[in-house]
């Protein structure tokens, strides 16, 4: 296979994994925030919710590598990736304020979230699903040289570790019925949320690369 070939396929298993990362991204959402919502459960919400953001994300970074597939220039398309950087920074930072007012309330309260068996469904899943995602990306960025499909790579793995905790949680109340280890799941997804957030922005005050149009 030629050098153009092998990047032609690189760029189409690119875009196909992030067609994947979107479809479950969709499933995760939805998932998340219904069994969320019926469970009283902050952190589900709070995984859902950074599902949705992360959406935002991957939509933007499959236009970019159709753009590069099509062989058209990528410069407006990068332009375009660091404002959606900018948002989903915001967004995120205003999720963990949110997630952390929740928090307070439900220990004041005493809340507690009933069981849910389908967010430890999708919890479980994604510690299994996301590990894979993030390898195939990895793989592929490695392929093309894209330092975004690398970066998006990265923030997957922020994801595992948020379904991890989220799994924690979830079990330690179904168990054993302790009603704090959802608010202290939800916190630990915070500091996930914080940085993810925190990167976005880092990544809309980057300087635009160069672009060579063809």
């Amino acid at each position: 296979m030629s050098a153009r070939a092998s990047d032609v396929a690189a760029l189409r298993s690119g875009v196909a994994i992030e067609w994947w990362t979107i479809g479950w991204m969709v499933l995760e959402a939805t998932v998340s925030l219904g069994a969320g919502a019926a469970a009283g459960s902050v952190a589900l919400v709070a995984f859902g919710a950074d599902s949705v953001i992360e959406l935002i994300s991957a939509g933007v970074l499959l236009r970019r590598l159709r753009v590069e597939q099509a062989g058209g220039c990528a410069g407006e398309v990068q332009a375009a990736e660091r404002k959606a950087s900018g948002l989903v920074g915001v967004l995120l930072f205003l999720l963990a304020i949110w997630v952390v007012g929740s928090v307070l309330r439900d220990v004041l309260t005493h809340a507690q979230p009933e069981s849910s068996p389908a967010g430890l469904i999708i919890a479980a899943a994604s510690t299994v699903v996301m590990p894979w995602i993030v390898a195939t990306k990895r793989r592929v960025a490695a392929r093309i040289g894209s330092v975004a499909l690398r970066a998006d790579a990265a923030c997957g793995i922020v994801c595992a570790y948020m379904a991890a905790t989220l799994l924690a949680g979830l079990a330690l109340r179904a168990l054993f019925g302790w009603w704090w280890a959802d608010p202290l799941a939800a916190l630990g997804i915070v500091y996930f949320i914080v940085r993810e957030g925190w990167e976005a922005i880092e990544a809309a005050r980057g300087r635009a690369d160069a672009c060579g149009c063809h």
